[in-house]
């Protein structure tokens, strides 16, 4: 056992050298042939194991990033075949297969559409056709989302938390990357040749593409095919169409079918009874003093009023536009309006009720603020009415917005 605890820590510490040597400004190149020495031998499993414990001792994930490059060479090579399943990327629908079939059509996309542009001389066509097919490629960013928000999540459920962070990052630079060159590209006049700079820079963002297609399929879904539960790719499946798909539409939905409760698959607590206090909806777990407070927090004020008309609900956050007290649960909406308006008020609760409409919007300047009042019908999942949400906000300080402002930005 103590040989296997000093064998791993090695390895860890040739890894933590490693990446030291591509932070001092080594390349790929140069330090491929040492790695390839100490870990040709190694499953990528191991690999993203190693990583994660650097991560937990305190290496940052974008350090690691460095690395990832280098070990996606080193499998182009040498690396020992992972063994797994080779069934989930036949079935249709499967994750896998969606993910693959994703990645057959990038690869199509760069090689049919992109790079035949990059080898012609100016014509009047050229710069239109490479725009709209720059912009094609920009619709990745659904692929890393999906991969981002439903893969990665329940990867970090089962423990493995660095390898997500690491390609994240990669992603990131990925997506920026593209929407640089279509920038370019669209400041090119289209009607002098292309330049080899614009060239290299489109030529660039192909290979950092294809460099993560090389990375999911030999690395990322390896290590998740080893790692996740028929129940966790089921709801992986489940629950794709929401972010949607990148240039593909599966040609069919995964034939998994729960064997557990849905709710429980997706989260660390067990079906059955909640503890006290604790409500179960359809996308999480949350306290009833949580959802109060979260409620209350948000920007805007809340008012819900029911299939007959009742006040059922307000939010109590700090600073309400129109005043709300108590007294106005149970009572019959038309009876909080003026008399003057009661009739407007009918007429679109009447049309949400007949189906004619879900929205209704107002705007009206008060003092300094600009206020929008916004009614949504609320609807089951069968379409019946169950009644309407009020949703009242200042938008004049959304109205001051301009520019961008990132989040790295602070």
């Amino acid at each position: 056992m103590s040989e296997l605890i000093n064998n791993s820590r090695q390895r860890r510490d040739q890894l933590k050298a490693l990446i030291q040597q591509l932070h001092d400004g080594k390349t790929v190149d140069e330090v491929r042939g040492e790695f390839e020495a100490h870990f040709g031998h190694v499953s990528a499993a191991e690999i993203a194991k190693l990583e994660q414990e650097l991560v937990q001792d305190g290496l940052p994930a974008t350090e690691i990033q460095r690395l990832c490059d280098v070990h996606a060479a080193v499998f182009k090579g040498s690396i020992e075949e992972i063994h797994r399943p080779t069934e989930p990327a036949e079935i249709p629908g499967h994750p896998v297969q969606v993910f693959q079939r994703e990645n057959r059509h990038l690869e199509r996309l760069m090689a049919k559409e992109i790079e035949p542009l990059l080898a012609k001389p100016a014509a009047g066509d050229v710069k239109g056709r490479l725009l709209d097919a720059l912009e094609k490629l920009v619709s990745i960013d659904i692929h890393y989302s999906r991969k981002e928000n439903l893969l990665f999540p329940y990867l970090e459920k089962n423990g493995v938390t660095a390898p997500p962070k690491v390609m994240w990052g990669v992603d990131d630079e990925i997506r920026a990357q593209i929407k640089a060159v279509r920038q370019v590209v669209a400041a090119w006049s289209g009607q002098q040749e292309m330049t080899d700079a614009l060239r290299g820079q489109v030529e660039d963002a192909l290979v950092r593409v294809r460099e993560m297609v090389f990375k999911e399929e030999n690395i990322l879904l390896p290590l998740a095919l080893e790692t996740l539960s028929e129940a966790e790719w089921g709801q992986i499946a489940q629950e794709s169409a929401d972010i949607g798909y990148c240039l593909i539409k599966p040609e069919s939905v995964y034939p998994w079918r729960p064997q557990v409760p849905a709710a429980a698959a997706g989260t660390p607590e067990p079906a059955g009874a909640m503890p006290e206090g604790m409500l179960r909806l359809p996308s999480g777990i949350l306290k009833l003093d949580e959802i109060v407070r979260l409620l209350d927090t948000l920007p805007f004020d809340l008012t819900f009023v029911d299939a007959e008309d009742t006040v059922r609900y307000f939010s109590q956050g700090k600073d309400r536009i129109f005043a709300r007290t108590k007294a106005i649960i149970g009572r019959k909406v038309v009876h909080c309006h003026p008399p003057a308006s009661v009739h407007v008020v009918e007429e679109i609760l009447d049309d949400f009720k007949a189906g004619q409409r879900d929205q209704a919007d107002f705007w009206i300047h008060m003092g300094p603020r600009y206020v929008l009042i916004r009614y949504y019908a609320v609807r089951d999942e069968s379409g019946a009415y169950l009644g309407t949400l009020e949703v009242t906000q200042d938008i004049a300080p959304i109205q001051a917005i301009s520019g961008d402002k990132r989040l790295l930005d602070g």
